[in-house]
């Protein structure tokens, strides 16, 4: 199964079912509208937008077509990204400016990974957590020896 990744994708390629398995998924397909799979013998009912999308290519294999499939990671606006991290807007802003939050323009639209902006705030405090705090910097102090 080859593969491709992007930065906002995942994306795998299908070939198209041989003729008999198409038609024999056709026929199954036709009548049925139960969406229960069975994945190493566990019994598992689709919730419905899953539902759609299984049926969906389900019908396009059965239908003699090779299938991608893709995913698509949500984008935030600034907005959103600013919540996110737990920053002012205009921080976020100084951010993806600077390059320290990767940013895509969608026209003059900003647009941020969550990825990315859960990825800044983990360093922020692991660098705020390796930093020394101010009783550190007493203790290295030279202080009167007794």
């Amino acid at each position: 199964m080859p593969s491709e990744t992007t930065a906002l994708a995942k994306t795998t390629h299908h070939e198209a079912l041989s003729p008999a398995d198409a038609s024999r998924l056709a026929a199954a397909l036709e009548d049925s509208r139960d969406t229960t799979v069975f994945v190493n013998g566990t019994s598992v009912r689709l919730p419905e937008g899953a539902t759609a999308a299984v049926l969906d290519l389900l019908a396009r294999l059965a239908a003699g077509e090779a299938v991608t499939v893709s995913t698509a990671e949500r984008l935030l606006n600034t907005s959103q990204a600013a919540q996110l991290a737990g920053v002012s807007v205009t921080y976020m802003r100084r951010l993806t400016d600077s390059g320290t939050v990767p940013v895509e323009y969608r026209g003059t639209h900003r647009r941020i990974r969550p990825a990315d902006v859960l990825a800044w705030v983990e360093a922020r405090n692991a660098a705020r957590a390796a930093a020394p705090g101010p009783d550190a910097a007493a203790e290295a102090q030279p202080g009167p020896r007794a």
